[in-house]
């Protein structure tokens, strides 16, 4: 009996064994577990990361306390046939306006009729000037005309053609060198060399770079004479954006309170290698004298619509914030929960940018106070790091 339960015994173990074995060869070895279970881990993984997040750039806030804190929002609406585009500009002298007054011969200045910031009429005097080449041209002037009326009235019967002919050519000339010193074209007054430079047109004296008695070599500017009538307005837009204004089209100039409409004269066609921005040139009426040279206003034109028909979307500037690394706006969405969504902006045109991928129409975003909500978003994220 003791030697059936030992043979029992010795045989039990064996059997064990087998049925081990049997049971580890129907479960997938390690490399195969390895290979099929972090396949939907690393998914959930993912996912969950993600969500963490999304929560973490995430903050619930009432309405109430969205409008103590500042915050307003917006819904995105592409526009249908165009858009208004606003653009910093700056008021320029109407060169078609604008003449530079210049002694055409080597002159000393005698006396002045004009000053700085005078408004002048059409022929009034602005400065007198006395030169040698001018008395010359005087007398030349005077003898050629003398000449002329002796012949004249001596007739053919007493005077042969060819002097009569020359004499002619004598007058015509002292009186084409007198025009081309400023002088009258006739010998009227004296042969002292004086000559007074007159306004060719109405306008406004904004330069005046000459003192009395001072020596004036020819070309010299002594005076600017601008016609104010009409300004030029030179904006600035990107270059992209450029093509999308028609030359001819509208153009609002807001200057302090006041708002003037003019045209766009035409559109750069070289960009900035600084700012890559182009010029658009708009002409604009200034009837009151309101705008002058060197003036920063504000510009608003109208743009057709961009790429595919529609024009883009876009928000104002202060609605972006960087977070992370991240260029975001915050959108609000059906539960009333804001999140920092990442955004690729296009250009920027005076205070609005447009948004290229990140957004979509319909969205509800934050245009103002952006950076209130930042920094809330800021305190809670340290927060939740100091309660690890």
């Amino acid at each position: 009996m003791s030697k059936i339960r030992t043979l029992a015994r010795s045989t039990a173990l064996p059997l064990a064994w087998l049925l081990v074995l049997g049971a580890c060869s129907d479960a997938p070895p390690p490399a195969a577990r390895a290979a099929t279970e972090p396949a939907s881990s690393s998914v959930a993984a993912d996912h969950a990361e993600a969500g963490d997040e999304a929560q973490a750039r995430s903050l619930e806030m009432d309405d109430a306390a969205l409008r103590a804190a500042g915050v307003r929002l917006a819904v995105l609406k592409p526009a249908a046939t165009g858009e208004r585009l606003r653009t910093p500009g700056e008021v320029l002298d109407s060169a078609y306006g604008t003449t530079l007054i210049t002694p055409r011969v080597e002159a000393l200045v005698v006396r002045r009729h004009a000053r700085l910031g005078d408004e002048v009429r059409a022929g009034a005097p602005l400065a007198t000037l006395s030169s040698v080449e001018v008395s010359d041209a005087q007398a030349e002037l005077r003898i050629a005309e003398q000449e002329w009326r002796r012949v004249s009235a001596l007739g053919r019967e007493a005077v042969s053609g060819r002097r009569i002919a020359e004499a002619r050519v004598a007058v015509d000339r002292a009186r084409a060198r007198a025009r081309a010193y400023g002088l009258p074209g006739t010998a009227t007054g004296g042969m002292d060399g004086r000559f007074t430079l007159t306004a060719p047109h109405a306008g406004r004296i904004t330069e005046d770079d000459f003192v009395v008695g001072e020596r004036i070599e020819p070309g010299r500017a002594l005076f600017r004479l601008v016609d104010e009538s009409v300004v030029w307005v030179d904006a600035k837009l990107p270059a992209g954006s450029v093509p999308r204004v028609a030359v001819g089209g509208p153009a609002t100039v807001v200057a302090g309170d006041e708002r003037l409409t003019g045209k766009v004269m035409r559109a750069a066609h070289r960009t900035s290698e600084s700012t890559r921005n182009a010029v658009v040139r708009i002409e604009v009426p200034n009837p009151d004298d309101r705008l002058h040279g060197g003036d920063f206003v504000d510009v608003y034109l109208d743009a057709a619509p961009g790429a595919g028909g529609v024009a883009p979307l876009a928000v104002p500037t202060a609605a972006l914030v960087q977070l992370d690394g991240d260029t975001v706006v915050f959108r609000r969405d059906a539960g009333g929960v804001l999140t920092a969504v990442p955004v690729r902006t296009g250009p920027t045109i005076g205070d609005v940018t447009t948004i290229e991928e990140g957004l979509a129409a319909g969205d509800s975003v934050v245009v103002a106070g952006a950076f209130a909500l930042k920094a809330q978003l800021l305190k809670a994220q340290l927060g939740e790091g100091h309660g690890h």
